[in-house]
């Protein structure tokens, strides 16, 4: 380790101010906040401390268990700083979201910094035993703060979340154990470069036989359920509805990029051969995701499942862009298509977890004024009490739907211009769920903001104080991104770059 081990910090924060808050009674909350408030400012600091050519920094390195493939091994490039602010930045939400919390709060803010620094571990990790062990310690918390503080149907939607993302693990660590026994590494580096040469492949297949395929596919699932993908999202519409809407937050916001964070920190570097064989079956997947996440979403009525289905949707779009990616022997104007579409597509993980999370806090601030409802024809006319609610929540929306100018768009549209030249089939009826979704969008801001109002709306409240300040900087950074998308993609470029070059198709 060179200098102060920031990932190391950055990481036991969150599990310092847990143990706290487990003991600090009604004042957790007041811990919780300002444990995320401090991860944030670190998480920022590592960002404006990221090497400039694109390369992992901050590598922080000690011998663990050398004859197991094991060691302590931490790094981050643009990729991996962009998430971890994401996530601080959505830990901080929630925790600023969830003011109610009456049962127990020792224990749920303890949950939710456990839970970020499972997060932070994930992003930060570059050795498969220690990348686990967080990858896990992100669904323990989770769990409970379904299962303890969720809705009428929480117990089994906890149950079936568990289930599924642990289904997912299974694939992934037995993926991982034939690969260190073909090669004696779990270094996610190392990897790379033996998978960049075709040297993976062969020391699999040379240990274990021709099942490089299925080693590649089983990491597949693993990242598929938690991203999710379709056929694998069944699990999302009861665990985001069941949820408290903080929890939700994070699930969104945070933990479903932790699956489209695999796929390219693992799955591809390590698979990408593989995943360029089977790369039409993915591409179908990924425009089911987009397409039916769309046509769920316009076929709820409760709010939360809305949103629910249409991250699914947006997040369609970020495997959209990973799998057009795998086309072998890209030529220059290739090339140049796959790294807008890699830009865009991490763009669009941090676009998306910043504005799904701020339309799961509106819909907490909706259930909290009238007594828990968040059905979308249990409102309506809210736009005269509630000018700011409505006018913030519609830039939210907006931004969901890819308006220009906002941060949503800038994401979209640069996967939509790299993948288009990859795969024209798969973005031409991927466009079909823009259009669903824009449509989807304008009912709500139609059936909550306009139109008579029901009795229970009567006085309905607006934004007070406290909540149009935590609000600003989420609907400022949305504004700030839409405007100046170079903020984020000058940083990030050369890490795309870095990655495309190391990775064979």
């Amino acid at each position: 380790m060179n200098g102060l081990p920031v990932l190391t910090l950055l990481t036991v924060l969150p599990l310092v101010g847990a143990a706290i808050a487990l003991v600090a009674g009604k004042h957790a909350r007041d811990v919780a906040l300002l444990t995320t408030l401090a991860s944030l400012v670190v998480a920022v600091l590592i960002w404006m401390r990221l090497p400039l050519d694109g390369s992992i920094g901050l590598v922080e390195r000690a011998v663990w268990a050398p004859s197991l493939g094991i060691e302590y091994h931490l790094g981050v490039d643009a990729l991996g700083a962009l998430m971890l602010l994401l996530s601080a930045i959505v830990t901080l939400m929630s925790v600023d979201a969830a003011h109610r919390v009456h049962h127990q709060p020792g224990l749920y803010f303890a949950l939710v910094l456990v839970l970020e620094a499972g997060l932070f571990g994930s992003f930060t990790a570059l050795n498969f035993f220690h990348w686990f062990l967080f990858w896990e310690l992100s669904l323990i918390p989770a769990f409970f703060l379904i299962k303890l503080w969720g809705g009428t149907r929480r117990g089994p939607a906890a149950t079936q979340f568990f289930i599924y993302t642990m289904a997912g693990s299974v694939a992934l660590l037995l993926a991982f154990l034939a690969v260190f026994l073909s090669t004696n590494s779990m270094d996610f580096p190392h990897l790379t470069l033996l998978a960049s040469t075709g040297e993976l492949e062969q020391m699999v297949t040379a240990h274990l036989g021709p099942v490089t395929m299925w080693l590649a596919v089983g990491v597949l699932v693993g990242f598929a359920v938690k991203v999710p993908m379709v056929p694998f999202h069944t699990w999302l519409p009861a665990a985001y509805a069941e949820a408290p809407s903080p929890v939700t937050m994070l699930l969104t916001g945070a933990m479903s990029k932790m699956g489209v964070y695999g796929l390219l920190r693992i799955a591809l570097p390590l698979f990408g051969a593989q995943i360029a064989q089977i790369r039409t079956p993915l591409l179908v997947m990924a425009v089911a995701t987009v397409v039916m996440g769309a046509w769920a979403a316009a076929a709820q009525k409760d709010l939360k499942r809305i949103f629910a289905y249409m991250s699914v949707n947006h997040l369609g779009y970020c495997l959209l862009g990973i799998f057009a990616l795998a086309v072998p022997n890209a030529g220059a104007a290739a090339q140049a298509s796959q790294a807008a579409a890699l830009n865009g597509v991490i763009l669009q993980m941090f676009n998306h977890g910043l504005t799904a999370a701020a339309l799961f806090w509106f819909v907490a601030m909706l259930q909290t004024r009238t007594g828990g409802h968040r059905g979308i024809d249990q409102f309506g006319g809210l736009r005269k009490p509630a000018p700011v609610l409505a006018g913030l929540m519609g830039i939210a929306l907006f931004s969901s739907l890819g308006l220009p100018g906002l941060n949503g768009f800038v994401g979209e549209f640069l996967i939509f211009r790299g993948v288009f030249p990859l795969a024209w089939v798969a973005a031409t009826v991927s466009v079909l769920g823009l259009l669903v979704t824009a449509a989807v969008i304008l009912t709500v801001i139609q059936k909550v903001f306009t139109g008579p109002a029901p009795e229970h709306c009567v006085g309905f409240p607006d934004l007070h104080n406290g909540e149009k300040m935590a609000l600003a900087p989420v609907i400022g950074l949305m504004l700030l991104i839409g405007l100046l998308p170079s903020l984020i993609v000058d940083t990030l470029n050369p890490t795309v770059v870095n990655l495309l070059a190391h990775w064979r198709f």
